[in-house]
């Protein structure tokens, strides 16, 4: 079971729509998908069709120990999906558990518990992927994602300020790496919100790749109207119009990540 945390602390760059659609486009592939939505804003549950009042256990009750992760999960629309949805209430874990010497791992621990429990199930319906979905802030909801993760998938959007951001996030996956996590690594930077039309966003490419050559993903995502609209209907821009770029991009980028995991596990 591998475990990739989505992160970055700038807001707006397609977090959220990166763990939905990379998530769904990994369960079109055949993997059985885990997406844990630690965002108190709950987009990533509202995206994938789980309304607020469905949502009677959330990550709240797995970050304060009170439940299992297993306890929490729920099924998506989307076959091999499944969704672990948050609350308005993580906002205030911080505070409940900031006093506690083990506060970093909740999560990890929560994680290691159900990779165990699906060991004594059936190989079929174990997940293969999870997916975490990030606060726009490095916070302790951040660092216990990253502890919890084998690696950090970045979403950089396309704009000026992209690269000031980044800079930031790896100081921080650094820190992680040092203090909680030593395993900790980045899996990959997906550009996201690219438009072709714009001459500034193909030189941000550019920059990016320059400044971090093959952690960038060969797949860049459009700036896509479906993808926009998706949310809205409570759906995956796959699910909502797989024809799309925005879909395209999304099933492209999911090979790539399996990619990746091949040349990892024979590494």
């Amino acid at each position: 079971m591998r475990v990739l945390v989505i992160a970055n602390q700038k807001g707006g760059v397609g977090k959220t729509t990166t763990a939905i659609n990379l998530g769904t486009a990994l369960a079109a592939i055949g993997e059985n998908v885990l997406i844990i939505d630690l965002d108190p804003q709950g987009n990533a549950s509202t995206g994938l069709g789980i309304e607020r009042r469905n949502r009677r256990l959330s990550t709240y009750d797995v970050m304060l120990g009170e439940e299992s992760l297993r306890a929490v999960l729920q099924p998506t629309a989307v076959p091999r999906l499944t969704v672990a949805p948050s609350t308005l209430d993580l906002l205030g874990v911080e505070l409940e558990i900031s006093g506690r010497k083990d506060r970093a791992y909740y999560l990890k621990n929560a994680v290691q518990t159900l990779a165990e429990d699906q060991k004594r199930g059936p190989e079929a319906e174990r997940f293969t992927y999870v997916l975490i979905d990030c606060p726009p802030s490095l916070n302790l909801l951040t660092m216990n994602a990253m502890t919890a993760a084998h690696s950090v998938v970045v979403p950089l959007q396309c704009e000026f300020f992209a690269l000031e951001g980044l800079s930031q996030l790896l100081a921080t996956v650094d820190q992680v790496r040092t203090t909680l996590n030593p395993a900790l690594s980045i899996h990959g930077i997906v550009l996201t919100m690219f438009d072709s039309r714009n001459s500034l966003a193909a030189q941000v490419v550019a920059d990016v790749r320059s400044f971090m050559g093959d952690k960038v993903y060969d797949t860049v995502i459009p700036r896509n109207v479906r993808v926009s609209e998706a949310p809205s209907h409570g759906k995956p821009v796959l699910l909502y119009d797989l024809k799309c770029t925005g879909s395209q991009a999304y099933l492209k980028l999911a090979s790539e990540v399996i990619q990746r995991e091949r040349l990892y596990r024979a590494a």
